[in-house]
């Protein structure tokens, strides 16, 4: 089966080999305070620096997912309230956990600016150039919430203090960890809240990652073949060009091919539409039926989501997917009977 699904989402197939060598070289088996687990560390840490080009001096941790890291930044660096701006589901669904942690009594004292870079339930994204107006105009921090971005988009990481994304996207990984980067601002913020009453307070985080060390017992086979695909991959440079020549294919064959179809691109700006998930719109019927169909041609679309549930169908354009899988999507898509 061919995947598509926005996440999880494809696992590049070399992942196999790095979880057997993994058990083989008995990493897994490792105390994660042991010099070689911290080494294992250490090196994927080395490695998202170098290959997604973070700042030296933006720290890197290993949490267990984005959802963690709402947390992390609500009970962390969080004073007053923060401020959600959103356009999807996944950008509300922040707010109202955030705001379980700190109720937002006076949003004109909001202190950290939430956003989501990539919404992945509808397809859309917050271009370099709206963060940037975003840090121009808020004086507080800016957290970014890039899970479907992040490895497949590049970043001008200074635009926010915050930014973290889990892997089962774009870093082409199974679900189960992902990372927080974190500016010396966020950390400063941090130790001016001191709030330390968690196991994932974000001092507590710092404190053991700068040993390279983790506060609790980490997905270990999850660094490691983190640390491998990172090894393998090219720089974020030369992904995000792929990843933006194969978004500009995408949006001109349903606008150009598929012109005529019962389906439409659900996104009709060209500037806030996303360059990772592709969102296709029809009636309940279509989509029901094109989904079926794409399954028993062996191919996985995504299912919609939130208010898109059952009127659309979505299309990962991760860098695990290959050209000949896109090749058999869109050649299914143009024999695909109207």
């Amino acid at each position: 089966m061919i995947t598509f699904y926005p996440g999880p989402s494809k696992v590049y197939p070399q992942v196999a080999d790095y979880a057997a060598e993994a058990v083989r070289s008995g990493i897994v088996s490792l105390n994660h305070r042991s010099p070689g687990f911290m080494e294992v560390v250490k090196e994927a840490i080395h490695l998202l620096h170098e290959k997604l080009a973070i700042p030296a001096d933006y720290h890197i941790a290993f949490v267990s997912s984005a959802t963690e890291c709402w947390e992390i930044v609500a009970q962390s660096l969080t004073g007053e309230t923060s401020l959600h701006p959103y356009g999807g589901a996944f950008g509300k669904k922040w707010a109202e956990y955030a705001y379980r942690i700190k109720p937002p009594f006076n949003l004109s004292q909001a202190d950290t600016l939430c956003i989501v870079q990539n919404e992945t339930s509808n397809g859309t994204q917050v271009n370099r150039e709206a963060l940037a107006q975003f840090r121009q105009d808020f004086s507080g921090l800016v957290a970014v919430d890039a899970v479907s971005s992040m490895a497949g988009v590049e970043f001008d990481w200074t635009l926010a203090d915050v930014w973290f994304a889990s892997v089962q996207k774009c870093f082409g990984l199974p679900a189960g960890l992902a990372m927080l980067v974190y500016s010396p601002d966020a950390l400063k913020r941090a130790e001016a809240i001191g709030e330390n009453e968690h196991y994932n307070s974000l001092l507590f985080i710092h404190e053991n990652f700068s040993k390279y060390q983790t506060p609790y017992t980490p997905n270990g086979l999850g660094i490691y073949c983190l640390m491998r695909v990172l090894q393998q991959i090219p720089p974020i440079a030369r992904v995000a060009e792929v990843t933006r020549k194969r978004a500009a294919a995408w949006y001109a064959f349903f606008e150009q091919t598929m012109a005529g179809s019962p389906f439409n691109l659900l996104i009709s700006d060209p500037a806030v539409r996303s360059d990772t998930v592709i969102a296709v719109e029809g009636s309940e019927a279509d989509v029901k039926a094109m989904k079926t169909a794409a399954q028993q041609a062996g191919i996985l679309l995504g299912n919609g989501y939130g208010d898109w549930k059952n009127t659309t169908f979505r299309i990962a354009n991760f860098p695990a997917i290959t050209d000949e899988e896109i090749e058999q999507l869109t050649h299914f898509l143009r024999t695909y009977p109207t």
